[in-house]
């Protein structure tokens, strides 16, 4: 069991941590902007000297925010307001656009598989890795607690398992209350699969087909079922915490994951506009071991078993297929991309680089905290060039930062904090100074205390370890509580909470089905929508933003506000700004910078 920090559980835990500082959050007065600032925060271009950003884990905007109502007359892209849902949950007018598509693949790698049909019921959704304690059921198993006969679209998750399920009459412990559900599949090559051709159409049958068991003869079971397709019901009292943050803070409903697939490469794009990659003690650009590229061509006689991807398995030990070389379209799976983006009414960004093999889904940091190389499986090298990250150009800067992960203690690292989820632990330059490591050495309680204290840095980066609502191992709810007490501890110190800005997002979308327009900006991504909500003094209350933005966005914030420039000439991050409030960009490729969601004239 992994440790972790006591938390407050459920609404009257929340309310009594956070609505008592409504007021607060409301009318705080406006700070005056740019200027002489207190050491290390930096002159700034708006009256925000510190950034938050928090950052759960797997959720599509649709999956968290399926029903929700924005106030006044405001619009919103969600199940709801497409009619594919109603408000009770059951099936809208609309269904059928989010019918989910049988397909044939038995050759190449392909984003517009051979149309088979439909599903005439959902497959029943499968337990995946979740805890026997936490669910009653074995693991890689069908869910018994949805039925077998589930519509071929999306379901409301609580009308089976209660949001705050207490897991009472299950054998064994469980870490948090909550509905614990199976771990939809999310990695790169399947997320383009499910999304571009047909537009999250074949999310079920992906990731009924694709699996990721790395080359094993025969293949490995597929254990999904339709987990994807579920969703939780804020108009039934679900997610009550992120609802009241959106309510009384901006909520963006067109933020999206910069990069298709998982967890790791997110957390790279959020912290550098771009991406890792393969390289030799020097920096130079050299192919990873051939167990290590990624190749998504079907195994001869399956329907769309990849050939290499995932981790070892048990006939094809010591491999992880996680690397592509993307600026070769004769590569395994890069040609089918470069083939659709080619389609496109605009030119993406063509930041492949010639020779260097891209990190396309999660390994290991190249480094430990404490500053010697990671020499654990599935690690991605040092970077040493064509990296840089948003702490190098800040320090570079004179101005302060910090990353702060859950499970970091005084130089001991828990089994709970995310060893992949540090943009910062891969880059050499950081990592092998003593003075610029400090900044990555620091867990939550340090965060909390210097919120408290009123000490924290113009940027931070905080991570949750298992409360971070990944779906198998954590819940929605645990992630609520984690939140509140950060939020809380934030807002506890009127003098700094008046001039933050808390970005609170979702690392991807963790393969749960999105109905919202994506933009692809280069080969990388982008992909589905997560949830944005921006917690500020100056944040539009109620407001939903519709402008075009994704983790990049951030940067792009902090770049503007501090008056920096892009960290690289290939990076994201120098996309011109998206044409404010509207879902599809005018020139594209575009995203925002997030200054439309503040307003600076509140006093």
């Amino acid at each position: 069991m992994r440790s972790r920090l006591t938390l407050p559980v459920g609404l009257a835990g929340i309310t009594a941590l956070v609505l008592g500082s409504a007021s607060v959050a409301v009318s705080a007065p406006a700070a005056a902007a740019g200027g002489t600032s207190a050491p290390g925060l930096g002159s700034t271009a708006t009256p925000i000297k510190h950034v938050v950003v928090i950052i759960g884990e797997n959720h599509s905007f649709d999956n968290l925010f399926a029903t929700y109502q924005p106030q006044g007359n405001q619009r919103i892209w969600n199940l709801l307001s497409e009619g594919i849902i109603t408000k009770t949950g059951a099936p809208g007018p609309n269904y059928a656009r989010a019918e989910q598509l049988t397909a044939s693949d038995t050759k190449t790698y392909t984003l517009t598989p051979p149309i088979t049909g439909a599903y005439k019921t959902l497959p029943q959704p499968n337990t995946t890795y979740v805890p026997t304690g936490c669910d009653g059921l074995p693991q890689d198993s069908p869910d018994t607690r949805f039925p077998a006969t589930l519509p071929d679209g999306p379901f409301q998750i609580t009308r089976y398992v209660p949001y705050y399920d207490s897991h009472s009459g299950y054998t064994g412990g469980c870490e948090f209350v909550g509905a614990y559900v199976g771990d939809p599949i999310h990695r790169f090559y399947q997320m383009w699969q499910q999304t571009a051709g047909y537009h999250d159409r074949l999310a079920t049958w992906v990731a009924n087909t694709a699996g990721d068991d790395n080359g094993a003869i025969p293949p490995e079971p597929i254990y999904q079922g339709g987990v994807q397709m579920g969703f939780y019901n804020m108009a039934q009292g679900d997610a009550p915490y992120i609802r009241y943050l959106a309510e009384h803070y901006a909520l963006s409903d067109n933020y999206h994951q910069a990069v298709q697939g998982g967890t790791g490469a997110n957390h790279i794009a959020l912290g550098t506009g771009y991406a890792a990659s393969y390289q030799d003690a020097n920096g130079n650009p050299v192919p990873p071991p051939p167990g290590e590229i990624e190749n998504p061509n079907p195994k001869p006689g399956t329907n769309n078993n990849y050939t290499q991807d995932g981790y070892g398995s048990s006939t094809v030990a010591n491999t992880g297929g996680s690397y592509s070389e993307c600026a070769d379209p004769s590569a395994p799976g890069v040609g089918a991309i470069d083939s659709y983006l080619a389609r496109l009414p605009y030119q993406v960004l063509r930041n492949c680089q010639p020779g260097r093999y891209y990190l396309l889904n999660n390994y290991n940091a190249g480094y430990n905290l404490n500053g010697t190389v990671n020499t654990a499986p599935y690690t991605a090298p040092p970077q040493k060039t064509d990296y840089v990250t948003i702490g190098n150009e800040l320090s570079a800067h004179g101005i302060s930062w910090a990353y702060y992960g859950q499970g970091y203690n005084n130089g001991n690292v828990q089994a709970q904090y995310c060893g992949i989820c540090d943009p910062m632990q891969y880059s050499a330059s950081i990592m092998t100074n003593p003075s610029l490591r400090a900044n990555v050495q620091h867990g939550l309680v340090d965060f909390l205390n210097a919120a408290k204290d009123g000490t924290l840095p113009a940027v931070s980066l905080l991570k949750p370890g298992d409360p971070d609502s990944h779906p198998g191992y954590s819940t929605v709810a645990a992630f609520e509580s984690f939140l509140a007490t950060a939020i809380a501890a934030v807002q506890s110190n009127p003098a700094e909470w008046k001039s933050t800005a808390i970005f609170v997002t979702w690392d991807e979308s963790g393969g749960y089905y999105d109905s919202g327009y994506i933009q692809p900006v280069s080969f990388f991504g982008d992909g589905p929508r997560i949830p944005l909500i921006v917690v500020s003094p100056y944040a539009r209350p109620g407001f939903v933003d519709h402008t075009y933005n994704d983790h990049v966005s951030i940067l792009k914030f902090i770049e503007a506000n501090w008056g920096l420039s892009p960290l690289t000439s290939y990076s994201e991050d120098n996309l011109p700004n998206a044409t404010p409030g509207a879902y599809v960009p005018q020139d594209r490729p575009a995203i925002g910078d997030l200054m439309t969601m503040f307003t600076f004239a509140r006093s």
